[in-house]
């Protein structure tokens, strides 16, 4: 029945994910279920707060709520180096960022735990941490710095405001040799149990639209470039950067970034092992 096939399911809307959502929009015609087009931060809430049933969600939502959730295996926005739309913009070089203001998106949880995590524990440096918008920073002299990420951070990045531009999962590989995963496709625990067909059915449409995505990326590029003012070309390579599997290595990933989250106290002892719901066969 109609009924038992409904699901509420959260799609990111930067274009990090045209590759495969884009094959989606166009290709998966399902009226029972529900998308909800947000920032990771929105969907994050709505995942936790049961006005999801499951989606793309920041690394550390995951972390964070350990107890409700489980993860959908092979499916994620990653980076195994640079992913050009995370970014820290700086006047100054970052090891010189102690005690002054760096702006935070409010987009990402995810993006923020790694910024932190990169300037405290690789850069040693503590900055004053405010949250606000990105893109009016540019003409405040007094705020060093910001983190700004998907869109917005392509807009910055042709914008040039900023002398300094660190990729913040380049610096991740460069110091732990793993790549970095952002966004992670987890579930609410009770609707798994409940709709373990629904969860499959869903599994094996990401898959298929990942897998067409990839072979349709430059005419992606073309239609999604428009969107933060980038050519085709420059879009394309980077959308050929971002990754949307969850190899072994970037489940390695995941853990270090999860134990790092615990070593901080932003995220719980329970969210490792990993907890993943049962592959799909076939």
């Amino acid at each position: 029945m109609l009924s038992d096939s409904r699901v509420r399911i959260g799609m990111v809307n930067f274009i990090n994910t045209a590759p495969l959502y884009d094959i989606w929009q166009r290709t998966v015609n399902r009226p029972e279920w529900n998308v909800v087009e947000a920032a990771p931060s929105v969907l994050n809430r709505m995942l936790y707060a049961n006005e999801l049933d499951m989606g793309l969600v920041s690394s550390q939502e995951y972390a964070a709520h350990p107890q409700d959730y489980l993860l959908l295996d092979d499916i994620s926005i990653s980076a195994s180096g640079p992913v050009g739309s995370v970014y820290l913009f700086s006047r100054c070089d970052p090891s010189l960022l102690a005690g002054r203001t760096l702006l935070l998106s409010g987009q990402s949880q995810t993006s923020v735990s790694l910024v932190k995590i990169i300037l405290e524990k690789f850069y040693h440096v503590v900055p004053n941490y405010e949250v606000g918008s990105v893109l009016e920073a540019q003409e405040n002299k007094d705020i060093q710095a910001v983190l700004a990420i998907g869109d917005e951070a392509l807009l910055l990045a042709q914008n040039k405001t900023y002398p300094h531009m660190i990729d913040l999962s380049k610096i991740w590989h460069e110091k732990t040799s793993l790549p970095f995963v952002f966004a992670i496709w987890a579930m609410r625990e009770e609707f798994c149990r409940k709709n373990p067909e629904v969860v499959m059915e869903v599994h094996r449409q990401l898959l298929r639209c990942r897998n067409e995505g990839k072979q349709e990326l430059k005419n992606i590029s073309k239609r999604v470039a428009p969107r933060v003012s980038m050519d085709t070309e420059a879009c394309y390579e980077y959308l050929r950067g971002i990754e949307h599997d969850l190899s072994p290595d970037k489940k390695k990933g995941l853990i270090r970034f999860i134990e790092y989250l615990i070593e901080r106290g932003d995220g719980a002892a329970e969210a490792l092992p990993l907890k993943f719901f049962p592959q799909v066969e076939g």
